[in-house]
């Protein structure tokens, strides 16, 4: 049987060793900083990514989150810090480009092991797969809808993160309604949970605006 490949993104190499010896059974990868990690992950997709917040050459493991998602979206990611607050490890947790555990360190050896094993039977494209099992057991008439919604939402969310990010002046939120054909309280929601999320600049747009407002 194939062993299922873990990449570790982490620079410390006292701390890689404990993974070399914790996590023996798998196949390991190592990149030291996250713009590595992505080059590796595009050449090589790993099964499983362990990501520390503290990097080399001074890069925060979080702020690639997103990325790894975008370019893995269905690969379990685990975050393993002793500098995060407690608000940055929910934050990790949360949103569509989430990593689904956070472990504090030092590494409890049998806590790695279980959350290891458990993101790998679990996760990722298996929880995807669940997800669906769950839809058809529900038989719900519209459950085909509402995931077409919902993958509409997080494509249409991902183009307006890029285009407001590189704007410098306020999206003009009829323009954004008419270019991807929904309304204007759609655009609204939307830039309010980008902003929730954290994934654009609370003044892009007043996060509690009424629809009912003018451009």
């Amino acid at each position: 049987m194939k062993q299922q490949a873990v990449l570790i993104i982490e620079d410390d190499d006292f701390q890689y060793e404990i993974y070399e010896d914790a996590l023996a059974k798998y196949q390991l990868f190592r990149a030291t900083t996250g713009s590595d990690a992505l080059l590796l992950a595009a050449h090589s997709p790993p099964d499983l990514i362990i990501l520390d917040h503290i990097l080399d050459k001074g890069e925060r493991g979080l702020d690639f989150l997103p990325e790894l998602k975008e370019l893995l979206p269905f690969v379990p990611i685990i975050v393993v810090s002793g500098a995060l607050e407690v608000h940055q490890q929910i934050h990790a947790l949360q949103g569509p480009r989430r990593a689904h555990f956070c472990l504090p360190k030092p590494v409890d050896i049998y806590e790695l092991k279980k959350t290891v094993a458990t993101a790998l039977n679990e996760c990722g494209e298996t929880e995807v797969i669940r997800q669906f099992e769950a839809l058809e057991r529900s038989k719900r008439i519209d459950a085909i809808e509402l995931l077409s919604r919902s993958t509409d939402r997080l494509s249409r969310q991902t183009q307006l993160k890029q285009l407001v990010g590189k704007s410098k002046t306020r999206p003009n939120i009829s323009a954004l309604a008419r270019k991807f054909r929904v309304a204007r309280k759609t655009i609204i929601r939307d830039l309010q949970e980008l902003i929730r999320r954290g994934e654009i600049r609370p003044e892009v747009y007043p996060e509690w605006e009424s629809p009912g407002n003018g451009d």
